[in-house]
């Protein structure tokens, strides 16, 4: 049997959040993650402390991804990252948010890179054009680098719907986006350390 790495965390299955997180969004399935006993558990945890990280930020819907850039820079924050451990990269639009997550991972300077920005379906099929590659692309500069890329792109059917995304009731995916990447890149570092042992 192999020991427990002395980094990993053991998770508890744990209640939903909040009846009201589930009752305001369907669609996701509730937390409450269950790890049966007798497995090692690598987990991250979101610290931030002597992490640097990058942010790609559209300027496409600015009014919209400024809030999620607020919302990510406070998360980064209060979870230790300095102000000037962190990078911010605007771009014109969530298209480019690939080509600049990409060039941002290859320079392995940073912890991890959190990719924000934000496109709102239109009249035309351009809106599924646009968020199929700005996924895709993110994706593939995670995978191509092994540098954690987050994914901060809110793909919204109304302004309305982006407005409540970016800081309304259903909180700020900046925020959300910046908590993951420093999640993924403590988990990396638990792994790689793991493998040096």
């Amino acid at each position: 049997m192999t020991e427990p790495i002395d980094h990993a965390l053991r998770v508890e299955p744990q209640a939903p959040e909040s009846p009201l997180t589930e009752a305001a969004s369907p669609e996701h399935a509730a937390g409450g993650l269950a790890i049966p006993a007798g497995v090692v558990v690598l987990e991250g945890t979101a610290d931030g402390a002597r992490r640097s990280v990058a942010i790609a930020v559209s300027r496409f819907n600015g009014e919209i991804t400024s809030k999620l850039l607020d919302g990510a820079l406070e998360a980064l924050e209060e979870a230790g990252v300095s102000r000037d451990a962190i990078e911010v990269m605007p771009v014109p639009g969530a298209f480019e948010l690939p080509l600049a997550a990409m060039a941002l991972a290859r320079t392995r300077r940073y912890a991890c890179v959190l990719a924000l920005g934000c496109v709102i379906r239109g009249d035309t099929p351009h809106f599924e054009f646009i968020a199929a590659e700005a996924a895709s692309g993110l994706q593939l500069a995670g995978l191509e680098t092994g540098i954690p890329v987050s994914f901060g792109v809110l793909t919204c059917d109304t302004r309305k719907q982006a407005e409540d995304r970016a800081g309304g009731p259903h909180g700020n995916k900046g925020t959300d986006a910046a908590l993951a990447g420093l999640e993924m890149a403590d988990v990396f570092s638990q792994l790689r350390n793991a493998v040096a042992q």
